[in-house]
């Protein structure tokens, strides 16, 4: 018979098989040469009923000064992206040498544009399911945008008591996609608890977000008339379009609309949405023979196979850097170096779409004026080439809001030359385009966002 002390240790052991909080220090990784020249740490925080869910995440420490450098929480878009693509592809301090693979651990290098130059970042795995976040509880527990808000939250402030010394640092929010969703209703929960007086106390400053998903009225309205701007579409079909959808593209009310519309579509065949100058190549996500069967199926399609005459796997494909990652975050070396847990995920995918999840909030435009209003300060940037999100959408959201302007349109500069355009407005928000960039705008230029972010987290004029 069990003595009641062994048994209730069972039982506890049962019921929270890990630690609210655990971390590791990375000092090396494979397929990077020799140790890292940064401080990395990985780990899991439990959060949720019975800290069931548990959120995975990287932390980056700032390679200037960490003690007073804002603290920013980086959350990828997707829903379902995992934050590594931030970390690797966008703001992190690592890339993947674009090599064509060869069954080995894929080698990285170190980006010398990462955003952690101005700021340490927690690249955090949300909502459960993404990356190597995972769940104890029911695999078909319906997560969404307010559930996982809710948990950023509560990882951030059990974070923050577990590395106390960052609780003073100016902490900002950030994302790009489809975090801009979520990002402003994470950042109204730290809100409603600072008023609240909850403990800790989150020295919250603000939030930044790129190409951010807010309104569909706003976002996928946006797409006919920035067609029509680059050239994509006549001035004929454009014309005709807007008279006969009356401005809304994205619910076609009559059959002339549906049509034109239709004419729209075939003009933008064979284009990559998230970049309209960089070529079409397979979608490296969210695993290899998903890219097969969906490459197939576009080969089908008369209309796109010619844009598929280059081999599948071409590392001159900005995608073929996902894939690589892919191979490397699924090596057995690699989970075991960032101390990912045996049998918590299945499967590491860049972007898990079939997470089981609830868009339960359309429009984030509410937040963005309730945040804006309190002092909280914006930043809103644009990849001025991204199809999928427009930067007139965003203009036009951003304009609802009837800010007064502060510092009207103009150019801003990175090394002598026009790195975008901006416009900043009352209430601390502050809008830019990136000259070039894509829906990820980091991605595609890390210099002139680096210098972006550089100069409005230190509170001076892009």
């Amino acid at each position: 018979m069990l003595h009641p002390i062994t048994f209730c240790l069972l039982v506890l052991i049962s019921v929270h098989p890990w630690p609210a909080i655990s971390r590791s220090v990375i000092s090396s990784l494979p397929g990077f040469p020799g140790p890292l020249p940064f401080y990395l740490e990985t780990g899991y925080v439990g959060v949720g009923e019975s800290n069931e869910d548990q959120l995975f995440y990287y932390f980056v420490e700032s390679e200037n000064n960490p003690k007073e450098d804002p603290l920013v929480v980086w959350i990828t878009g997707g829903p379902g992206c995992s934050a590594w693509s931030g970390l690797t592809f966008e703001i992190g301090p690592l890339y993947y040498e674009n090599e064509v693979y060869n069954g080995s651990v894929p080698t990285m290098g170190f980006r010398q544009d990462s955003w952690a130059k101005v700021a340490s970042i927690i690249f955090l795995d949300s909502p459960v399911w993404t990356g190597f976040s995972y769940s104890s509880g029911s695999k078909d527990g319906k997560n969404g945008d307010i559930r996982s808000s809710k948990e950023v939250h509560e990882f951030l402030k059990k974070w923050l008591n577990d590395h106390p010394q960052f609780l003073s640092n100016p902490l900002y929010v950030g994302g790009d996609s489809y975090s801009g969703i979520t990002v402003p209703i994470i950042v109204q929960e730290i809100s409603n608890a600072i008023e609240a007086g909850q403990e800790p106390i989150l020295n919250l400053k603000g939030y930044l977000l790129g190409n951010p998903g807010t309104d569909p009225k706003y976002d996928g309205s946006s797409r006919v008339p920035f067609l029509h701007g680059v050239g994509i579409i006549s001035d004929e079909l454009y014309e005709a379009t807007k008279k006969s959808c009356k401005g809304d593209y994205t619910n076609p009310t009559n059959p002339q609309c549906a049509e034109d519309l239709q004419a729209v579509n075939e003009c933008t065949i064979g284009l990559n949405t998230v970049h309209i100058l960089e070529p079409l190549c397979f979608f490296a996500s969210p695993k290899p023979k998903v890219m097969e069967k969906r490459r197939s199926s576009l080969e089908e399609d008369s209309r796109v196979s010619h844009y598929f005459q280059a081999p599948f796997q071409s590392s001159d494909c900005r995608s073929y850097g996902y894939l690589l990652s892919y191979y490397w975050a699924n090596n057995e070396r690699v989970q075991k170096a960032i101390h990912i847990r045996k049998a918590s995920v299945k499967q590491w995918q860049r972007c898990n779409y079939g997470i089981n999840y609830e868009k339960d909030v359309h429009s984030s435009l509410k937040y963005h004026l309730n945040l804006t209003t309190k002092g909280y300060r914006a930043l809103i940037y644009s990849g001025d080439h991204d199809m999928s999100v427009p930067h007139i959408g965003t203009q036009a959201w951003i304009r609802s809001l009837n800010f007064s302007i502060v510092d009207d349109w103009r150019s801003w500069s990175v090394d002598g030359q026009i790195a975008g355009y901006t416009r900043t407005y009352s209430n601390n928000l502050t809008f830019a385009t990136v000259k070039g960039g894509g829906h990820t705008a980091p991605e595609y230029k890390p210099k002139e966002c680096l210098a972006m972010v550089q100069r409005w987290i230190s509170h001076n004029r892009l």
